[in-house]
């Protein structure tokens, strides 16, 4: 007896659970025995910086995979051998019309050879699933599909191991009728299928899509490269992706499911996989979900960040259409259009990401949580966008041409571009310097909120550096705002801003400059300068003991500085500094521990109260000198 294992399932954080079969009877049995994506899931979790537990849990799919899909007697196959423009058949099941195979009847099939200008049909009514098992084929069509499943309770495409396999369509599809639109892939399935094996697959679709199914598609163990005039790999009900490898290249869309029926969108889970995506329409797209639990993915969409967007196409890096899971893996996203898109929520639960956009980085119109991983947001308009954000872990680091973090409802009021709603040194609406805005105007009311509770961000950008048309709170974490140098912005941008821990920094120009609300529990300092500082200039603040509570270098010239600390305490006196050096170790211009030498004192300042107010620019009116006690020059 032999036994034939393609490979071994091991699957980090997926739905399945893997084992090998052994053989039966006195025949020999190719086998990969897999748990059935209905039975469990495999829960893990992570520890975001805040400290606290993230429960990471993959979404159960109901697929059509089943365990005996991946287990046959060899001495059942029917091979199939392709010489040309003929075909020939070891067994029944198979009708041959010469260079056409139709495949009739349940069963295990092993292709193999090479079919100049041929076709694989599928067209079968038994209620069991049809193998074909690919051993070194290479089938081309110049009129249709290379392999057309007609019908078929569903199909499992094995790729034998060693065996490299090629299909390609025809760049024009000859139909039968005008009203006849299919096939349109070169690999067209309108039932279930499965890509399984440890060989590899090239895929090239000259007419439309290079893989597709109108129902589910499973892709596992599988190295495949697919080539397509219009989208890489579509699964229109679902399209799950487990331990494989995947280079697309598609004039359209590199992975979708596009599903639009409400009770049930179409859905894209990737695990464990490898997958490159050189696009230029979505790199992967679905109506549904788009949950990404582990693995590698590159992806370029419309020539990348730096190519002006030229019409009104998606060139979206990873779009969930109702919502955006990530739990882990590792994230390589340059795209002309937003690199992270949901019309609904985004999740992100883990993961290294690293996003350069040429609109937003991660943009969810409803709802964006992050709980823990690594974003990197190298380059784009806009680097957060939702109306709702709540951050309570990870490491985030933004460059923005525009807003680092923009909370929006897409709704609110303007009037001549001046401010509404924040009144000069009123306490209650923020203590706003209460300059006009530049005649652009902007939304000054609205239900937008941002919540800060851990983690720690990073932004440098031209436009506010956290702007959210409502209310914000932060309770923890590390928020450090490079905001902008020109007065018609600013470093925070709220109508209310409530801070009662963490340790909140923000530099920036005079114009539009804000601290945090009076109503906020944890003390704040505002200073503003006579005049600009340069870029890298250090501000720093020191307790009565010379004990320092905040050394800051702004990447950018600045006049203004907002400091709220844990350290801060009411009715203490603290002094003023800037200029200098620190011998602590700096990051994104903090600086933590270490002693400051040659700086320069600018005055000392005695909290009165929980936002007190140092300094005017320019002789304009700065919170807390009307109506907010603290305020005016240090003494």
């Amino acid at each position: 007896m032999k036994k034939q294992i393609f490979t071994t399932l091991t699957l980090l954080v997926s739905l399945f659970t893997a084992a090998c079969s052994v053989s039966t009877g006195n025949s020999s049995t190719s086998a990969i025995t897999a748990t059935d994506t209905t039975s469990q899931t495999t829960q893990s979790s992570t520890t975001a910086s805040s400290g606290t537990t993230v429960e990471v849990t993959p979404t159960e799919l109901d697929t059509h995979e089943a365990e005996s899909d991946y287990t046959w007697n060899t001495s059942d196959e029917v091979n199939i051998t392709l010489d040309g423009s003929t075909i020939t058949a070891s067994g029944s099941g198979v009708i041959i019309d010469g260079s056409i195979a139709t495949i009739a009847s349940a069963g295990s099939y092993r292709l193999s050879g090479t079919l100049n200008d041929g076709q694989i049909i599928v067209n079968s009514e038994a209620e069991a699933p049809i193998r074909l098992i690919l051993d070194g084929v290479n089938i081309s069509n110049s009129s249709s599909a290379a392999i057309n499943i007609e019908a078929a309770d569903k199909v499992i495409i094995i790729l034998a191991e060693g065996s490299q396999n090629t299909l390609t369509d025809a760049s024009t599809y000859v139909y039968p009728s005008a009203d006849v639109d299919e096939p349109n892939a070169a690999l067209f399935s309108k039932d279930d299928l499965t890509i399984y094996g440890s060989g590899e697959l090239t895929v090239n679709g000259n007419f439309n899509d290079a893989i597709g199914s109108k129902d589910g598609l499973v892709i596992r163990d599988a190295n495949i490269t697919v080539n397509a005039l219009d989208d890489g790999i579509r699964g229109k009900d679902y399209l799950v992706v487990e331990n494989s490898t995947l280079i697309i290249t598609p004039g359209g869309d590199g992975l979708k499911s596009d599903n639009d029926d409400v009770d049930a969108l179409g859905t894209i889970q990737i695990t464990q996989s490898n997958v490159t995506i050189l696009a230029e329409g979505d790199g992967i797209s679905a109506e549904g979900q788009v949950e990404i639990n582990s693995g590698t993915l590159n992806i370029t969409t419309g020539g990348g960040s730096s190519v002006p967007l030229s019409d009104d196409s998606s060139v979206k890096g990873v779009k969930g259409t109702s919502s955006l899971l990530i739990n882990g893996g590792t994230l390589t996203l340059d795209t002309a259009d937003d690199s992270l898109h949901s019309n609904g929520s985004i999740t992100i639960n883990g993961g290294t990401l690293t996003l350069a956009s040429g609109d937003d980085g991660i943009h969810a119109d409803v709802s964006l949580e992050i709980n823990d991983g690594s974003i990197d947001i190298s380059t784009c308009y806009e680097g957060l966008e939702s109306n709702i954000i709540t951050i309570n872990g990870a490491e985030i680091h933004i460059l923005a041409s525009d807003d680092g973090i923009n909370g929006s409802s897409g709704s609110g009021s303007t009037q001549g571009g001046a401010q509404i709603g924040n009144v000069p040194g009123d306490p209650q609406n923020g203590g706003f310097l209460g300059i006009p805005g530049n005649g652009g105007g902007f939304e000054a009311t609205g239900g937008s909120q941002f919540a800060m509770n851990g983690g720690y961000v990073y932004v440098n950008a031209e436009g506010d550096g956290v702007d959210v048309n409502g209310t914000g709170v932060m309770t923890g974490g590390t928020l450090l705002v490079d905001g902008p140098t020109n007065s018609g912005n600013g470093a925070l941008d709220f109508n209310s801003f409530t801070v009662s821990g963490g340790l909140l920094v923000a530099a920036s120009s005079a114009g539009m400059a804000m601290a945090p609300s009076a109503d906020s529990s944890q003390p704040s300092i505002f200073v503003a300068l006579d005049s600009p500082s340069s870029a890298g200039t250090l501000f720093s603040l020191q307790d009565e003991n010379g004990n320092t509570v905040v050394a800051y270098a702004p990447a950018k010239p600045y006049q203004t500085v907002v400091v709220s600390s844990p350290e801060l305490e009411s009715n203490v006196t603290y002094t003023i500094l800037t200029g200098g050096s620190s011998t602590g170790a700096a990051k994104d211009g903090l600086y933590s521990d270490g002693q400051l030498s040659n700086a320069q004192t600018l005055t000392t300042v005695t909290l009165a109260s929980t936002v007190t107010t140092v300094g005017n620019a320019g002789g304009m009116q700065m919170p807390g000198r009307t109506g907010q006690p603290g305020g005016g020059p240090g003494h």
